[in-house]
């Protein structure tokens, strides 16, 4: 290996799961490189950006809650089922939620992943950002490394990590998975809305850290399967839909058009309104399960996070 750039293991994609690979094979003494496309990690990540299961993160990184950039504690939660007109809700409220260890929090993406990306450095990581990874070094039947955009732009590694997210290019190149179903793949679009701290509590009735999340069903998506969720960060709001694909071009719906159905309810809109939107972005889920789950490895390669369909669509909201 002689002049060649090589690493015991480079990961593709900064995003919470390939930053989590590089953080826990740093800590164990490796050499990692973690790539991401993005200007910095988390630039082109999308989510809803409600993150539950927090004993993970605890088990991760203990104390975390001290110095992760975290919106609001989830204290509520909501389902609501929607006609054109109406709105019928089941709520649950903990008042202890909002204390470790806590059920859930609602985040935003470019903090969060920046931030956790930031701990594998820590680590002993090697974060370079703005590198395109174009496709996988193969020796001797083996990945033996991935080909960049950058000058010199081979990295050579004893495996490669890809969590270049759900539409993995590395994973296809690699003859690991085929095309997606279009019932196993869903759309989700979602828009940040700023609106000032003091009105968003006095709206959502909450108070310091709390915070609230709503699921809707029914009409929120007219004839296209799909729900709606409505999300509290600190001063600012989350608010989209998620909508399965083959459901979609079905109905000859227009996604941007069923957002703007939601934000138009007689119920949603008293929440939002003096908001300015801030961010609009749209993402695709794998959420067809273990059905679709790709073939994980091959000699020098592992997949991992959306680009393995590691989504649990298992109600009415996901978890990735």
């Amino acid at each position: 290996m002689k002049g060649k750039e090589h690493f015991d293991a480079v990961v593709v994609g900064a995003g919470p799961a390939g930053s989590t690979a590089a953080l826990v094979m740093a800590r164990a003494g490796l050499r990692v490189a973690l790539l991401e496309r993005g200007e910095y990690p988390g630039a082109k990540n999308v989510s809803g950006a409600v993150l539950y299961g927090t004993s993970f993160l605890e088990r991760l990184l203990p104390g975390f809650r001290l110095s992760a950039p975290v919106e609001r504690y989830i204290t509520r939660r909501s389902i609501g089922f929607m006609s054109e007109s109406a709105l019928f809700s089941l709520d649950y409220k903990s008042s202890g939620a909002d204390a470790p260890p806590n059920n859930g929090f609602t985040l935003l993406r470019p903090q969060f992943d920046r931030w956790l990306a930031q701990r594998a450095v820590e680590a002993g990581a090697l974060l370079v950002p703005k590198t395109v990874v174009d496709g996988l070094i193969r020796e001797k039947g083996a990945v033996k490394g991935v080909r960049t955009r950058r000058e010199k732009g081979e990295l050579y590694a004893d495996v490669v990590v890809a969590a270049d997210g759900v539409n993995s290019f590395l994973a296809r190149e690699a003859g690991l998975r085929g095309d997606f179903s279009l019932r196993g793949m869903s759309l989700g679009i979602k828009e940040v809305i700023a609106l000032d701290r003091q009105l968003l509590e006095e709206r959502f009735q909450i108070n310091g850290n709390e915070g609230t999340a709503y699921e809707f069903l029914g009409s929120v998506t007219g004839n296209v399967c799909g729900g709606g969720f409505l999300y509290t960060n600190r001063e600012s709001l989350s608010i989209g839909i998620i909508v399965q694909l083959s459901s979609l071009l079905r109905e000859r719906a227009r996604p941007y058009e069923l957002l703007a159905g939601l934000k138009n309810h007689s119920s949603i809109l008293p929440l939002i309104r003096g908001g300015s939107v801030k961010e609009y972005s749209a993402h695709m889920i794998p959420e067809g399960g273990w059905k679709m789950f790709p073939k994980l490895y091959a000699p020098g390669l592992l997949v991992a996070g959306d680009a393995a369909g590691m989504v649990l669509a298992a109600g009415c909201y996901l978890q990735g």
